[in-house]
């Protein structure tokens, strides 16, 4: 059976280094605040090329952090793409805020400059909001315009915070993911460009301030020792076991994943790009492909050609099948179809194809074949 995203490989391809990393964890017995959780956190704030990482229980909780300590909360407006994962929006309405959705760009997937300042500019005129902050998104692996994006940010005075959940490893002309806006977040999820063996998450950022802001509220509101206690926070730290297994991922991910990644997406795109539209990566990006994610002509096609493709021992995704205006959770918030043109079509036609490093070139041409074959004028076969 094939795999949508093969961890079981990675982890028979580093099994002595993840095993020799845990058993090291066990020896210690430091399972909270192990020196693993300090080198990983010097490690990836390095490699990303910003002053501070902090590393905590996930990427939800990461976004959470930094919305708490920047203060933000009822009456204010954070904007959000309406095409994400709902943690996104979660985060917002979980700090008492308020999510204003922004409709993305149908080319990248990611949040659109050009309706983001519509809804900047309608939310100061209807005055029930005060605009505080951006939350970009980059998707499948690709990041958001950040040059027009911070623009934008310059021009409302609003915060800045990248969402780099899936965007670990990209880049724009070499400045690398989660080193974008004011701060930035990503996820250790299993099936992340870098991911664990459970959950954590980390926050990046260049303020010191924040960083000593964030390290109190991820530990119960801390101040100099574990019993002063100088404001209210939450219990989110990343534990030393998971520390471990990333050490071990992130030297794999730097020496060979991102590259091996890439070269399956450019096969990908050689056999499919005149059969369905296929991900566009703009001049001077990066795409780390936390997904490869391509387009069909209509939801007919998209859902006949993932269920032919289940038949022929192939998996797939939607990521994903509502946007966030459409999700229950937000029904009060009373968000129209017709302002999110892109992102509800999006919903109706993206499928997702198995996507990891170590995917074999048999593997990539067993699944462009089949498409191949599946696909005529008018829809699947």
């Amino acid at each position: 059976m094939m795999e949508f995203r093969d961890l079981k490989t990675q982890y028979r391809t580093y099994k002595q280094e993840i095993d020799t990393a845990i058993q090291q964890v066990l020896d210690s017995a430091q399972f909270i605040g192990g020196k693993p959780v300090s080198e990983l956190e010097e490690q990836l704030a390095h490699y990303v090329g910003v002053q501070h990482c902090i590393t905590c229980a996930n990427g939800t909780e990461a976004m959470t952090l930094l919305l708490m300590a920047w203060g933000i909360g009822k009456g204010d407006a954070v904007f959000v793409p309406d095409y994400t994962f709902f943690s996104t929006g979660e985060v917002v309405s979980f700090s008492g805020a308020t999510p204003v959705f922004v409709d993305v760009q149908r080319d990248t997937f990611n949040i659109d400059p050009v309706h983001l300042e519509k809804m900047i500019t309608k939310t100061i005129e209807e005055g029930g909001l005060t605009p505080k902050a951006i939350i970009p998104v980059d998707l499948f692996g690709l990041l958001a315009d950040y040059e027009e994006i911070e623009k934008l940010a310059k021009k409302y005075q609003l915060l800045v915070l990248e969402d780099g959940a899936q965007g670990f490893g990209g880049s724009i002309k070499g400045k690398r993911a989660c080193s974008f806006g004011d701060a930035a977040t990503t996820s250790f999820f299993p099936a992340k460009p870098l991911g664990c063996y459970g959950d954590g998450g980390a926050i990046f950022t260049n303020d010191d301030e924040l960083a000593t802001h964030i390290q109190s509220l991820k530990v119960h509101g801390k101040g100099l020792h574990k019993y002063d206690n100088v404001r209210i926070g939450v219990n989110s730290r990343l534990d030393t076991l998971q520390a471990a297994v990333l050490q071990v991922k992130l030297k794999a991910f730097i020496d060979h994943e991102l590259e091996d990644i890439n070269q399956v997406a450019r096969l990908y795109n050689e056999r499919l790009s005149e059969i369905v539209e296929t991900p566009i990566i703009p001049k001077g990006y990066d795409s780390s492909f936390a997904q490869y994610t391509i387009k069909l002509k209509n939801k007919r096609q998209r859902d006949t050609l993932q269920s032919k493709l289940k038949d022929y021992g192939i998996p797939s995704m939607i990521y994903y099948g509502k946007p966030m205006h459409q999700q229950g959770a937000f029904k009060d918030l009373h968000y129209d179809d017709k302002e999110y043109p892109v992102a509800t079509e999006l919903s109706d036609i993206v499928l997702s194809l198995p996507m990891h490093p170590y995917m074999k070139v048999d593997d990539v041409l067993k699944v462009t074949k089949v498409i191949t074959i599946l696909l005529d004028g008018d829809g699947p076969v």
